[in-house]
C-alpha cells in the first residue's frame, strides 16, 4: 500500500490527457489533410490505389496512437527515468513508418512536392520520441537532409522548380519535430516535478517516522534504564533494608506505569516534554542512584523560550542523564541552566566517565573517537541535528573522567510564551520535530 496518493489533485492525469490528444489530433489532423487535398484523391486515380493510400492513412493514425500511449506513462510512474509500460512498441513503431513510406511515396509520384513530406515527417517524429536526446535529433536532421534531397531531385527530374520541392519537406520535417518534441518535453518535466513531489512527501512520511522511533526510544531507554537501576538496588536491600525495598519497588511500578502512560501518549500524539521537567526526574533519579547532583537554574530562562526549545533542551537533559547511568560511574554530576550572551545555554557534566584522551565533538555527525555517549538509537549525535535545525548549537567534551555536554538555543527570536492553552503549544510542538 502506498503512502502518498497517486494523483492528489496536481492535474497529471488531466496534463497527461490533454498532451495525448493534442499529439494524436497535430499529427493526424496533417496526416488527412495531406492525403485528402492531394492529387491522390482524384476520381481520376484508381479505387484501388486511393484503397490503398487510406488504408496506410488508417494503419499510419493507428500506429501513432499507439506508439504516443506508450510514451506518456500513466500517473503515476514508478520513477521519472523508467518507463513503467514495457519497452518501445517496435512493432508499432515500425507498421508506422512502413505507413508513412507509403503516403510519402503515393504523393510524390502524384507529384504533390508539398504533402507528400508529411507522412514521413510526423512518423519520424513519434519514432524520435523514444530516442535519446542527441539520436532524436540525428535522426530528424538526417530526415530533413533526405527529404530535401530526395523532393529537390524528383522536382529537377520532373522539369518542375526544384527550391520549393527540396526547402518545404526539409522545414516540415524540422518544424513537425520541434512541435512535437516540444509537448513531449513538457509532459517529460511535469512528470519528473511530480515525481520529486511524491518523493518528497515520501521522504517526510520517513522523516516523522524516525522522529517518532526517536521520542520511542528516549522514553523506553530513560524508563527502562531506571527501572533496571532500582530494581538492582531493592535486590540489593531485599535483606538489610527490606522496607526500602519495598518503597524502591513501589518506585519501579511508579515508573513502569509513567513509561506506559508516556508512550500511549506519543502514540497518540500529544506528548509534550520540558526541559523544567527533565530536571526534576534527573534530580530524583540521580538522587537515587547515590549520584550527587547539583543544579544551577536561572529561573528567567523558561518564559524566554518557546514549548518545542524547551521540549528540545528537555530531549538533551534526558540523554544526558541517561548517559550518565548506562556509561559512566559518575558520584559528582553538574546542571547549569541560564543565559549567556544572548543564549539559553544548558550544561550537564559528569565524572566517572571511561578515562579517555580529550576528545571534543561539535555534534556534526562525524565519528571522531570514544565518546561516553555509545550504542544505537538517537543519542546525542541525532539531537545535535535537531538543536542545529532549531538554530542553536550541541557539543559534547570528554576531558579525562569527565564528559560534559552543552547545548545551547538563542531567546532573542521569541518572547515569553502564553499561557493557557497547551493543545496549541503541543500541536506547535509536533509540527517543529
Amino acid at each position: 500500500m502506498r503512502d502518498v496518493p497517486a494523483d492528489p489533485g496536481t492535474g497529471l492525469t488531466n496534463f497527461r490527457r490533454y498532451t495525448w490528444w493534442s499529439l494524436i489530433g497535430i499529427i493526424a489532423f496533417f496526416l488527412v489533410f495531406s492525403v485528402a487535398r492531394s492529387r491522390i484523391m482524384d476520381v481520376a486515380v484508381p479505387f484501388v490505389v486511393r484503397f490503398a493510400v487510406v488504408t496506410a492513412l488508417a494503419l499510419t493514425v493507428a500506429a501513432v496512437a499507439v506508439s504516443i500511449s506508450r510514451r506518456l506513462p500513466r500517473v503515476p510512474s514508478g520513477s521519472p527515468d523508467t518507463d513503467p509500460d514495457g519497452p518501445p512498441p517496435v512493432g508499432w513503431l515500425a507498421a508506422g513508418g512502413a505507413g508513412g513510406i507509403a503516403l510519402g511515396v503515393a504523393l510524390l509520384a502524384v507529384r504533390d512536392y508539398g504533402l507528400w513530406s508529411f507522412g514521413p515527417a510526423m512518423t519520424v517524429s513519434v519514432i524520435a520520441m523514444f530516442l535519446p536526446d542527441r539520436r532524436r535529433w540525428l535522426l530528424i536532421a538526417a530526415t530533413a537532409v533526405g527529404a530535401a534531397v530526395l523532393g529537390g531531385v524528383t522536382a529537377a527530374v520532373s522539369g518542375q522548380g526544384s527550391l520549393f520541392a527540396a526547402a518545404f519537406p526539409a522545414g516540415l520535417v524540422v518544424f513537425t519535430g520541434w512541435v512535437t518534441l516540444g509537448m513531449l518535453w513538457a509532459w517529460d518535466v511535469a512528470e519528473r516535478l511530480n515525481a520529486a513531489r511524491r518523493l518528497s512527501a515520501e521522504l517526510a512520511i520517513k522523516d516523522e517516522r524516525l522522529r517518532f522511533a526517536a521520542d520511542l526510544h528516549d522514553i523506553q531507554g530513560h524508563h527502562l534504564q531506571v527501572i533496571a537501576l532500582k530494581s538492582e538496588l531493592a535486590a540489593r536491600l531485599a535483606e538489610a533494608d527490606p522496607a526500602r525495598a519495598a518503597a524502591e519497588m513501589q518506585e519501579v511500578r511508579r515508573l513502569a506505569t509513567d513509561a506506559l502512560r508516556d508512550t500511549r501518549a506519543v502514540v497518540q500524539g500529544y506528548r509534550r516534554v520540558t526541559l523544567e521537567e527533565e530536571i526534576t526526574n534527573a534530580t530524583r533519579v540521580l538522587a537515587a542512584a547515590g549520584i550527587d547532583a547539583r543544579m544551577e537554574l536561572d529561573p528567567a530562562v523558561p518564559g524566554l523560550l518557546p514549548g518545542p526549545d524547551r521540549h528540545l533542551l528537555g530531549l538533551v537533559m534526558r540523554e544526558a542523564t541517561t548517559n550518565v547511568l548506562r556509561h559512566s560511574r559518575a558520584r559528582h554530576v553538574e546542571v547549569s541552566y541560564r543565559i549567556t550572551d544572548g543564549l539559553a545555554r544548558l550544561t550537564a557534566a559528569n565524572d566517572g566517565a571511561p578515562d579517555r584522551r580529550t576528545t571534543e565533538h561539535p555534534g556534526i555527525g562525524r565519528e571522531a573517537g570514544p565518546r561516553q555517549e555509545a550504542g544505537p538509537g538517537t543519542g546525542l549525535r541525532t539531537l545535535a541535528e535537531r538543536v542545529r535545525t532549531a538554530g542553536g548549537e550541541l557539543t559534547w567534551r570528554h576531558d579525562g573522567d569527565r564528559f560534559t555536554v552543552t547545548a545551547s538555543l538563542p531567546v532573542e527570536r521569541s518572547g515569553p510564551e502564553p499561557a493557557g492553552d497547551r493543545t496549541t503549544a503541543a500541536a506547535t510542538d509536533l509540527e517543529a520535530r
